[in-house]
């Protein structure tokens, strides 16, 4: 089968061609929006595209925007408890955010109702993931000396209380594939690893003692980040077996980390308590670069729903940041800004049990890669993935991946 190096295609499909400085198409690094509260801001997510987000936060805030946030509208949460994590597995219509006092709200129509969910605690949950599907789900958090993983795989109907094996706060969770493996950061250093849907918990060495507030892997079970306290920056390209500690030149305290498409280019947002921070790096963390962005307050979430241009970061006193070129400024052509702005793939339903179909390109050729960078297939629009096993895949336009003008389109296929 033929192998692409999946780093430098995701580049290349982001920007189709490579860019070049023309005076006067400035673009403006980080933008603050005009989110329409001063309250403490904690997660922001956006499920689909970047048009379509959430942000939650301080005194049960919840806040929807559809137009790229242009606009922010307050949903009624029916809370007034701090709301700290916000996620939407699939679409638009179906989320879940978690918070003080062991507080779950679940949406099913994008927002417009928020609805408790009995989580059996009383303990803040500072994270919660969905892996594959709205059914199956965690949720991490605690207090000193106390923590607790929550599953559901019934929508958040029923969530059950697994064992962790410690008694470290736990402050972030993530599953990189499917709803077995994954892991989890917390106080002390702490990181945790699953293989089996979190039916044991298996602790990892980070070599820090410093608090881990964010874990995320980006295209495998492999290859991931933890940031935390003190600027630490962890990475580890065997699923957990070594963490290395990466160089970054700040000692303010990391609060989240997110790489959108690959393990080469990311970021990692903090500054607690008194400054704001955005750090990106394009080489795997080899150098981490540090970005300007105008805010004070630190940073809590970030979040790049589509590629790794267009991304959002959100924190205290109202603050929600947006860009469209990496944080950069950099300035662009006419050519890449158009490329950038192409309408982008929708596959539905995502995720399928047997094929996705493309709506507006079924009679047309696609080419199917795993998280490896194998190819596996080419498909018709109107039957992609059929006769696969399941996993998870990219997508790119054609027969090849030789020029893509698209950022790859993740799917996936379950049982």
């Amino acid at each position: 089968m033929k192998m692409f190096t999946f780093s430098r295609f995701a580049l290349r499909a982001l920007l189709g061609v490579s860019i070049s400085v023309m005076p006067g198409l400035a673009s403006a690094g980080w933008v603050r929006q005009n989110s329409g509260t001063g309250l403490y801001l904690y997660s922001v997510h956006f499920p689909l595209n970047a048009s379509t987000g959430y942000a939650v936060g301080a005194s049960g805030t919840i806040l929807m925007t559809s137009d790229g946030g242009a606009a922010w509208v307050n949903q009624p949460s029916g809370i007034g408890q701090y709301l700290l994590s916000v996620h939407f597995p699939v679409d638009a219509a179906t989320g879940f955010a978690v918070g003080e006092a062991g507080i779950i709200l679940k949406t099913t129509n994008g927002g417009a109702n928020w609805f408790p969910q009995t989580s059996g605690i009383t303990d803040w949950l500072y994270s919660v993931h969905f892996p594959l599907d709205a059914q199956t789900g965690y949720a991490v958090g605690g207090t000193i000396g106390v923590n607790a993983i929550l599953k559901t795989t019934n929508g958040g109907t029923n969530w059950v209380t697994q064992t962790s094996g410690t008694a470290q706060w736990l402050s972030s969770v993530y599953f990189p594939l499917d709803a077995l493996t994954g892991y989890v950061v917390g106080a002390e250093g702490t990181i945790l690893k699953t293989t089996d849907g979190g039916a044991s918990w298996v602790s990892q060495t980070s070599d820090t003692t410093n608090w881990l507030s964010s874990v995320h892997f980006p295209l495998n079970a492999q290859t991931g980040y933890a940031v935390g306290g003190a600027g630490t920056i962890l990475k580890t390209t065997d699923g957990g077996a070594a963490w290395v500690r990466q160089t970054m030149g700040t000692t303010r305290w990391l609060l989240a980390v997110h790489f959108p498409l690959d393990a080469s280019t990311g970021y990692a947002v903090g500054g607690w308590p008194d400054s704001s921070i955005i750090l990106k790096t394009t080489d795997g963390g080899a150098s981490w670069d540090t970005q300007t962005s105008g805010a004070t307050d630190p940073l809590y979430s970030v979040h790049f729903p589509v590629n790794a241009l267009t991304g959002y970061a959100a924190g205290w006193h109202g603050t929600i940041l947006k860009t469209i070129d990496g944080g950069s400024g950099v300035e662009e052509t006419a050519e890449v800004r158009s490329q950038r702005l192409e309408v982008r793939l929708t596959a539905k339903p995502n995720p399928f049990t047997s094929f996705a179909t493309l709506p507006g390109h079924e009679a047309e050729r696609f080419s199917l890669y795993d998280v490896s960078g194998r190819k596996v297939g080419t498909f018709r629009g109107d039957r992609v993935g059929e006769g696969l096993a399941p996993g998870v895949y990219f997508l790119c336009k054609g027969t090849a991946c030789r020029a893509p003008t698209t950022a790859p389109l993740r799917i996936v296929k379950v049982r």
